[in-house]
């Protein structure tokens, strides 16, 4: 099944409310996502409900005790399983390095004997770091979300180069899309930013669903609720919804 990593280097952009929509928005549809919380700050952890109190009961474990990622996760509330986070894999760099091994590690599960029933999706740190590089290493699609303003999109202009640095490993353009968050068309910033965007990346590559500037979309992480939960009518469900057919009819959930 897909796998898709959902991570941009600059912060608060939307990329844990894109991998929380992703994964319910999945769900919905009848698929069964496994959700991988690769943040140590875990707040697509909390949004779940999940908060695990020391970290081999996190994906911690997975990387630093081998364990499997089945016995990682937890079912939801929403129903959704996910890996929780915690905040000691803040220190996986210094503890496992950047080797082959273990930039590879998730990859190495993910195609061999923890092979996932659904699509898998990933919410990644904000560095390029042991965690994001074993999600780009793993994911079939990198989709990165880009809000509304200038400085998210040098963050995913700093990702597009990282990737091309990487094409000689891969041996080939890995795949990515980006997407357009937190747009307000009455804002002259949100068309600014979507000019550029289109001149400054592949056209090709930019999603065509912009996910719209929403107060309940914004809002419902605060009562532990994907948007589809929180206000199923939103601006927010209906983008997130169009997203995931974008990423369908491109192949990139399967």
């Amino acid at each position: 099944m897909a796998t898709i990593a959902v991570f941009n280097q600059k912060g608060g952009v939307g990329k844990t409310t894109t991998a929380l929509n992703l994964l319910a928005g999945i769900a919905q549809a009848g698929a069964r996502p496994l959700g991988l919380d690769f943040d140590p700050q875990a707040h697509l952890s909390h949004v779940f409900g999940v908060q695990p109190r020391v970290a081999d009961d996190s994906v911690y474990s997975f990387f630093v005790r081998q364990r499997p990622l089945a016995d990682v996760a937890v079912i939801t509330r929403s129903g959704v399983p996910i890996c929780p986070a915690h905040l000691e894999l803040a220190k996986l760099d210094s503890l496992l390095g950047k080797g082959v091994n273990v930039v590879t590690r998730l990859r190495s599960a993910l195609r061999g004997t923890e092979r996932a029933e659904g699509p898998v999706v990933i919410d990644c740190c904000p560095l390029l770091n042991v965690l994001s590089l074993n999600a780009v290493f793993a994911c079939d699609l990198l989709l990165v979300p880009v809000s509304a303003d200038f400085l998210a999109l040098q963050g995913a202009k700093a990702v597009d180069r990282a990737l091309d640095a990487l094409e000689p490993v891969f041996k080939r353009r890995l795949p990515r899309r980006y997407v357009l968050t937190r747009y307000d068309g009455r804002r002259r910033m949100s068309g600014e930013v979507a000019q550029r965007m289109a001149q400054t990346l592949r056209p090709e590559e930019i999603c065509a669903t912009r996910i719209r500037e929403s107060v309940k979309l914004a809002e419902s992480p605060a009562y532990a609720l994907d948007v589809f939960r929180h206000a199923p009518g939103s601006h927010g469900a209906h983008d997130y919804r169009a997203l995931i057919d974008e990423l369908l009819s491109a192949g990139f959930l399967h």
